[in-house]
């Protein structure tokens, strides 16, 4: 298949998605311009803030896509191009913008109110209790998957042997004879820079009202500069180094303000993601043009199966994020809600709109993966048969970055391999921030509903995010990255079931249609209880790993709570329309 035909029916899919099923959406929701939104009404220059469409796109993309479009399709190719190629763009347009729009319209109708606060509204206090538990399971995961992530990838290194002869222009080690280059080290100290500049452009930003289009020039800048100083300064760390750095550093992250190191982080890594999306799809319309087709195997289902399980209900746990995600409602209800200025047309500008591109990015992961790396080089990084090698899903597609941009434009491979993994880990680490502050949310959440009277350690930022930490460490530390992803894709697309089925009770008592909502709800709701099931019989029981096989039976016990209350919820709603 060649590579022009996936861009072309993937982009068209997409487009009419946005402009046909999100304006039914709109109209559902009675979108006119007409309603004042959150941040306008409120504005309390602390979480409702207003904020120009461009800044609040740029952090709510960030924030949503992080590594989840790239790791979940990365691993979810071994079956086969094709599945995860219909996947991406169906769960898209059916289910995964629908889920985020309809969350975020939801919210900002609330007053800016959480997902959690709408499930108790909608729900009752069960559906709060439910909410909050599945979130906070799905972030502890969240939290673990990606620290295990992001210390492998930023002390990665791989044979010098790929990226051609001479001088490669970058750091190089030599171990048991095997010289390798060290990409790691210059994504490590990229990252390091754009944190250290986030500070200036928050207070530019936010408190200066610095023009939002010049400091996107700054922004830009920071990023090249950030590459620059990569090269020429890489640092190398062992990863349980980074793994203790980055733990103490998201204890202190999830407690200073949102406008001093987040959001202006996740504005300034968010041009490294465009220019990533840029730059892969310019690659792969070139490639496309020159006559390559899709390498990878375009159906693999017995490589899929034994590495996996079967393709349904595990690819749709494993392809997280680039199809539809749980997390993405917490962001929605959680930040943006307060955020957004203009309820049309910026709502659907930055929630449909960004799940549009995060599903173009997870094609274009896919599309790189398939053209700049051979199926072998594919499998040896992300599934090594050497019990001491990590899966290092961030690597095989900084490698495939640079192998699509040498083939099509003749830039040398390491340096697009360097691009590749800088574009990665500064959403992985802004992943981290965002999910530990918010737990640190949900756990002060929860000590109220259990205790009635909260002592006032359990009240403190710092007692709750070292908690989150220290569950991070430890689940990161004891577990293989593919084990983990495999629990936390269940969390959160039961997350995301729960929203869904949350979103369509509130449309019915709005006197909406909800059918839109409650089938993929229902549908993501079996899927995922069927996957938590054999994930539990085939991998968790049989190695003994109590840790997981343990969230595994919560998850389950909660995704059956959530059966019982929609069942009951129903037939309450029934009764009262007699």
């Amino acid at each position: 298949m060649n590579i022009l035909i996936v861009l072309f029916i993937s982009v068209a899919v997409l487009i009419l998605g946005y402009f046909f099923y999100g304006r039914f959406i709109e109209k559902n929701f009675d979108v006119d311009g007409t309603h004042v939104t959150p941040s306008v009404e409120i504005n309390d220059g602390v979480d409702y803030v207003p904020t120009h469409k461009i800044v609040i796109f740029g952090h709510h993309f960030a924030s949503i896509a992080g590594g989840g479009p790239i790791i979940g399709p990365c691993v979810g190719l071994i079956f086969g191009f094709v599945p995860v190629w219909l996947w991406l763009l169906l769960g898209t347009v059916l289910i995964g913008a629908v889920h985020d729009y309809s969350a975020l319209l939801a919210s900002m109708r609330e007053k800016g109110k959480s997902m959690a606060e709408i499930a108790e509204k909608t729900l009752g206090r069960t559906g709060f209790l439910l909410f909050i538990s599945f979130t906070i399971v799905m972030l502890l995961m969240v939290t673990s998957v990606f620290l295990t992530l992001t210390t492998t990838a930023l002390s990665s290194k791989y044979p010098v042997e790929f990226f051609g002869t001479g001088d490669i222009g970058i750091r190089t080690i030599v171990e048991n004879g095997v010289t390798y280059a060290i990409i790691g080290g210059i994504a490590s100290t990229s990252v390091i820079f754009v944190t250290c500049c986030s500070p200036i452009i928050g207070y530019l930003l936010y408190k200066r009202g610095a023009n939002a289009y010049v400091m996107s020039l700054v922004a830009i800048a920071v990023c090249a500069v950030s590459i620059q100083f990569g090269l020429m300064f890489p640092i190398k760390i062992d990863s349980f180094v980074w793994m203790i750095i980055l733990s103490i550093y998201t204890i202190f992250a999830a407690g200073v303000p949102v406008w001093l190191v987040l959001q202006p982080r996740d504005f300034t890594n968010s041009f490294l993601l465009y220019g990533g999306i840029l730059a892969m799809f310019i690659g792969a319309v070139i490639m496309g043009f020159k006559g390559a087709v899709i390498e990878t195997p375009l159906i693999n289902m017995a490589a899929g199966t034994e590495k996996l399980g079967s393709l349904w209900p595990i690819l749709f746990i494993i392809v997280a994020c680039g199809a539809i995600s749980g997390f993405h409602a917490l962001v929605a209800g959680g930040t943006t809600a307060k955020q957004v200025m203009y309820e049309k047309p910026d709502s659907r500008i930055v929630a449909y709109g960004g799940m549009a591109i995060e599903a173009l990015l997870a094609v274009t992961v896919i599309i790189t993966i398939a053209s700049g790396l051979s199926f072998d080089q594919y499998c040896g990084i992300v599934f090594p048969s050497d019990p001491g090698v990590k899966d290092n899903p961030v690597l095989a597609f900084a490698l495939g970055v640079g192998g699509l941009l040498n083939k099509s434009m003749g830039l040398p491979i390491v340096y697009g391999a360097v691009f590749g993994i800088i574009m990665v880990e500064g959403f992985v680490v802004t992943t981290l921030d965002t999910a530990v502050r918010l737990n640190r949310y949900l756990l002060e959440e929860l000590w109220k509903m259990m205790l009635k009277k909260v002592p006032k350690i359990l009240n403190t930022y710092l007692f709750n995010s070292m908690l989150c930490v220290v569950l991070m460490f430890i689940l990161a530390y004891f577990n293989a990255f593919r084990e983990l992803w495999k629990l936390f894709g269940a969390a959160n697309q039961l997350l995301a079931a729960l929203t869904l089925i949350t979103i369509s009770v509130w449309l019915i008592k709005k006197g909406k249609k909800y059918l839109y909502t409650m089938i993929p709800g229902l549908f993501m709701l079996v899927t995922t209880v069927a996957a938590l099931v054999m994930v539990l019989m085939n991998d968790y029981i049989p190695k003994a790993n109590i840790m997981l096989a343990g969230g595994d039976l919560v998850l389950i016990a909660l995704a059956i709570g959530v059966i019982i209350l929609s069942i009951k919820q129903f037939i309450s709603m029934k009764k009262s329309a007699a």
